[in-house]
């Protein structure tokens, strides 16, 4: 009877077959990560590599990271996420979870983003070895990156314990594989409103959460207004839109129609230019809700205000001459630079003193969608991209 690890040892996956296995399993973020990654850990192990394993509080998920090739200095560290976001809703042509190849697209939830980037780097572990690399190349696969990059910072800390350092970061999110060297800040911000429940006849007797809650959210739209009007520095003009924007993208409330509400809640997403300082943002939105605190608690003592801190994702900031700009210059013969207004772990490497950059095989248009796909030459670039940094590593 051939075990797993025979089985494993004896497979040799071709970029293709490697993104097929790791779309079928439903790693959407609200489930657990485990079966995919102890696939890529039984994968790992097989092929002589160890993996090392950071789990979240209650053991449901875990970040993977791993180092191919002698334990030295001088790594590129190769940075994916293992999540996908749901298809809840998304009229699908196919089986979101395996692959559909048609007309050269590969169908597939998270064949772009970003098991196809993945897929290459582990299909690839036989040529790294085989190539007896003098500098390593080092694997980080998170958990949870859809919704806040959540998992990422405790396996990057783990890292710079346990790892030689490395020089440089690849985070392979689709980018045609163009350079992108900066990206905004992500902040998510949760606020609950506690208001008094009257009958509406009696409104100035009660307190409406969502009537107050509405006063906030007129705030945060006036605020992307005003930002909006602003002039834009050179560098604010590279991103699209070139201003800091605050939504909201969800909320609930209230009883009935006839009932001032006691309950509101809302999240707002803020993506936050390189240059704009997000926490000066935050105190300005929780100082105006102190003021409505006051107003609300002069004719209620119980209602209030509550705001948290849902995720802080750092920005990435464009490097001058930087490793890692450098190299995928070198390797791509790109010599212009775009930025991204979406978040990735990217900026948390950057803040723990790594050299950053992005540039991952597929489009960020087909991400999140229905029938979302990998082109088959983008898989195929995609497989030449992380080649020729094995070739940088021999050297």
């Amino acid at each position: 009877m051939i075990s797993i690890f025979e089985d494993l040892m004896s497979k040799i996956y071709t970029p293709i077959e490697m993104l097929d296995k790791l779309v079928s399993f439903d790693t959407v973020s609200r489930n657990s990560n485990l079966p995919i990654i102890e696939f890529i850990k039984d994968y790992l192990q097989c092929h002589g590599v160890e993996s090392h394993l950071v789990y979240n509080e209650d053991n449901t998920k875990a970040n993977l990271y791993a180092n191919v090739g002698p334990n030295e200095v001088g790594g590129i560290i190769l940075s994916g996420h293992t999540d996908v976001v749901p298809i809840d809703g998304q009229n699908w042509n196919s089986d979101p979870f395996k692959i559909k190849e048609h007309e050269g697209k590969i169908f597939g939830r998270g064949t772009c983003d970003m098991k196809g980037f993945v897929a290459i780097c582990l299909a690839l572990v036989p040529d790294m070895i085989k190539a007896k690399l003098n500098k390593p190349i080092q694997f980080a696969f998170s958990y949870d990156e859809e919704v806040g990059c959540v998992g990422a910072p405790f396996m990057i800390r783990e890292m710079k314990k346990t790892l030689p350092r490395a020089n440089c970061v690849i985070v392979g999110e689709p980018t045609l594989l163009k350079l992108v060297d900066g990206h905004k800040a992500s902040i998510g911000l949760d606020t609950e409103v506690t208001g008094f429940e009257v009958h509406s006849s009696l409104l100035p007797s009660g307190v409406s959460a969502i009537m107050t809650a509405s006063k906030l959210i007129n705030w945060i739209t006036d605020k992307t207004e005003e930002n909006q009007r602003k002039t834009p520095r050179d560098l604010d003009k590279l991103f699209n839109p070139p201003f800091t924007t605050l939504h909201v993208g969800k909320i609930s409330g209230g009883t009935a129609s006839n009932i001032t509400a006691k309950k509101c809640s809302f999240t707002t997403d803020i993506r936050c230019l390189p240059l704009d300082d997000g926490e000066k943002i935050i105190n300005e939105y929780e100082k105006y809700a102190e003021k409505l605190i006051t107003q609300m608690k002069e004719i209620r003592p119980e209602a209030n205000i509550s705001i948290s801190r849902h995720h802080w994702v750092p920005g990435l900031k464009p490097e001058n001459d930087g490793f890692a700009d450098s190299l995928v210059r070198k390797i791509t013969g790109e010599n212009s630079t775009g930025k991204v207004s979406y978040g990735t772990e990217a900026g948390q490497f950057q803040e723990e003193g790594y050299s950053t950059v992005i540039c991952g095989p597929g489009s960020i248009e087909q991400a999140h969608q229905a029938n979302e796909y990998l082109s088959r030459e983008q898989l195929d670039k995609g497989t030449h991209f992380i080649k020729s940094i094995i070739s940088e590593q021999m050297n």
